[in-house]
């Protein structure tokens, strides 16, 4: 299917201009393989068509085009090392300077749900070390669709296939037909809500911020923003985690490396 430039730059902009993230020329191959179920559906013959529907105002593509643009990419304990380095480094030392027993983690860029529910497998998985404390974990993401499917815990097999040991499948689902289904009691932990980290944070000090692998689909502009957002959100001792391939070096003067814990980050003083 033919794209011209002006479509691409048409679609790629308005992502942009609704969610704040960019989508790299390089990555721009997407927008055809995304937006074709969209087109089937509407019965809308190319993308420059598409383009020209979604950009005009009050158009009822617009959010459609923009859900389908986004980037869900995630799975149960992405990146397990990050995991394991949360259990075994960064929550200790937060229960250490938390007497009052209390944690409120932020899942932030959550997709559909993996990260937060990976978080609260984690410490249920670490037996009753928790069973006083009160964990608060909230999930968000700039997407309906995403925050819809992270609120209902359902997923599909492939979806549980991917990172998630066969003793969390089975001790934390529910099969329902050909999907798995959350248990309700390990939601109690859990809110999830739809924001965009260009907006001002949710209410309220968190001791641990995720922000994984979503600063690199901003500008730098705009990334010094999400980080100073962050920031403002944090408890003074908190931590804030990011992907592999994300730094705050360079981006922003809020935050520092923390000189013990690989990958962790530290609000500035």
């Amino acid at each position: 299917m033919d794209m011209t430039p002006l479509a691409a730059r048409s679609l790629a902009g308005l992502l942009e201009q609704m969610t704040g993230q960019q989508l790299a020329s390089t990555r721009r191959w997407r927008i055809e393989t995304v937006l074709q179920p969209l087109m089937r559906q509407h019965n809308i013959s190319s993308l420059d068509m598409l383009a020209g529907l979604a950009s005009q105002p009050g158009s009822a593509l617009r959010e459609d085009v923009v859900e389908a643009l986004l980037n869900h990419e995630t799975s149960f304990y992405r990146d397990l090392a990050v995991f394991k380095g949360i259990g075994d480094e960064a929550l200790p030392a937060l229960a250490e300077a938390r007497p009052s027993k209390r944690l409120r983690i932020w899942s932030a860029g959550c997709s559909t749900g993996q990260e937060a529910y990976s978080l609260a497998f984690l410490f249920s998985n670490q037996g009753t070390r928790w069973d006083d404390w009160q964990i608060d974990i909230l999930g968000t993401d700039v997407s309906p669709q995403a925050i819809a499917q992270a609120r209902n815990g359902t997923y599909s097999q492939f979806e549980v296939q991917r990172g998630l040991p066969i003793n969390d499948l089975l001790g934390r689902f529910e099969q329902e037909g050909d999907d798995w289904r959350i248990r309700t009691l390990l939601k109690a932990r859990l809110n999830f809500m739809v924001h965009n980290l260009l907006d001002p944070a949710p209410a309220g000090r968190f001791d641990m911020i995720l922000c994984r692998n979503v600063l690199l689909y901003f500008s730098a502009e705009r990334r010094r923003i999400v980080l100073d957002r962050l920031a403002s959100a944090m408890q003074p001792d908190g931590m804030l985690i990011l992907g592999a391939g994300e730094t705050v070096l360079g981006q922003t003067d809020a935050f520092t490396p923390d000189p013990q814990l690989r990958g962790v980050y530290r609000r500035a003083s």
